[in-house]
C-alpha cells in the first residue's frame, strides 16, 4: 500500500475514531470528566516521557561509553517519542496507543517486527580532504604526472610513471611508500 494512501487514511480515520470515542465516553461519564480525563492523560504522558526518556538517554550513554552502538535504545527512544506525541494529542484512541508504547515489551516487539520488514541499502561516499594552504595541492602519487618544460610530448598516458630523480617528485622520500 502506498505511503501517501496510509497517511491520508490516518488523517481521516484517527480523528473519526477519536470523535466517536469522545461521544461514547462523554455519554457514559459526562462532558467535564471526559475533558479532565483527556487532560490527565496528557499530563501523565509528559511525566512518562520525561522519566523514560531520561532513563533511555542514560542507557544510550552507557552503551556508547562501552564502545557499542545503542541500536535497541535508539529504536526504544523513537517509540517513546511517538508515545509522548500520542499522549499529548487529545483523544482516547491515541492515548491508548501512547500508553501501549510506554511498555518496553511492546516497543521491543514492534521494533523487531519493523526490523524484519526494513531493507537497508547503503552507499558509502568518500570525500577526499585536500590541504588548502596557499600553493599546496595535496595529491596521491597516482593523481599526478609531470613533464619537462619544452617537452612537447606532454605527460605519458602509457601507465604509471617511474621516478628517476628526487627532483622529479614533489613527494618527500618517506611519502613515496
Amino acid at each position: 500500500m502506498p505511503v501517501g494512501l496510509i497517511i491520508l487514511a490516518a488523517f481521516i480515520l484517527v480523528p473519526t475514531v477519536e470523535i466517536f470515542l469522545f461521544v461514547e465516553v462523554g455519554s457514559v461519564i459526562g462532558a467535564i470528566p471526559t475533558i479532565l480525563l483527556t487532560i490527565l492523560t496528557a499530563v501523565t504522558g509528559t511525566a512518562l516521557l520525561r522519566h523514560q526518556g531520561l532513563s533511555l538517554l542514560m542507557r544510550m550513554r552507557s552503551e556508547m561509553d562501552a564502545g557499542r552502538m545503542p541500536g535497541d535504545e535508539m529504536v526504544h527512544g523513537a517509540f517513546i517519542v511517538l508515545a509522548g506525541i500520542c499522549l499529548l494529542i487529545p483523544g482516547f484512541f491515541t492515548d491508548a496507543i501512547g500508553l501501549l508504547l510506554f511498555i518496553p515489551a511492546v516497543r521491543t516487539y514492534l521494533g523487531r517486527a519493523l526490523a524484519s520488514r526494513v531493507q537497508v541499502h547503503g552507499n558509502v561516499h568518500m570525500h577526499r580532504h585536500y590541504r588548502t594552504e596557499d600553493g599546496v595541492v595535496d595529491l596521491d602519487a597516482d593523481e599526478w604526472s609531470s613533464h619537462k618544460p619544452g617537452d612537447s610530448s606532454g605527460p605519458s598516458q602509457s601507465g604509471p610513471r617511474t621516478i628517476e630523480h628526487d627532483s622529479d617528485t614533489p613527494w618527500k622520500p618517506e611519502d613515496r611508500n
